[in-house]
């Protein structure tokens, strides 16, 4: 069994972030329950740009539920950055990549330390 699986409709919310901020970037902490990624949250006090989306990690709902984060890419490259290998282990064991334009095909989940993880869909 793999150590945590995603909603359907987390993934599908997840790219519809993605079409509606663009060309900007988002950033959502993503909630796990009993191995599932089943809602996310929009991440407080966030900064968006063209090329970036950042806030500050004290600012993280507390709580011992966070399973990572997911954010989009504009370029449609879904490949962490250097930016994002320094913020994976900060947020979480999972992160998820979207890129334009935000289908099905374009997104890739990987762990903190940038590794491509094979996430199911459920």
């Amino acid at each position: 069994m793999p150590d945590i699986r995603i909603k359907t409709e987390v993934l599908k919310t997840l790219l519809e972030l993605g079409k509606s901020q663009h060309p900007n970037e988002f950033l959502a902490i993503l909630k796990e329950k009993d191995g599932i990624i089943h809602e996310l949250e929009l991440a407080p006090g966030t900064i968006s740009g063209r090329s970036s989306a950042r806030f500050d990690t004290f600012m993280l709902p507390l709580g011992t539920n966070t399973a990572g984060s997911a954010h989009s890419h504009p370029s449609g490259a879904v490949r962490p950055s250097d930016a994002d290998l320094r913020f994976f282990p900060k947020v979480g064991r999972y992160h998820i990549i979207v890129g334009a334009p935000y289908t099905e095909m374009t997104w890739k989940c990987f762990r903190a330390n940038g590794e491509p993880y094979d996430l199911e869909v459920i």
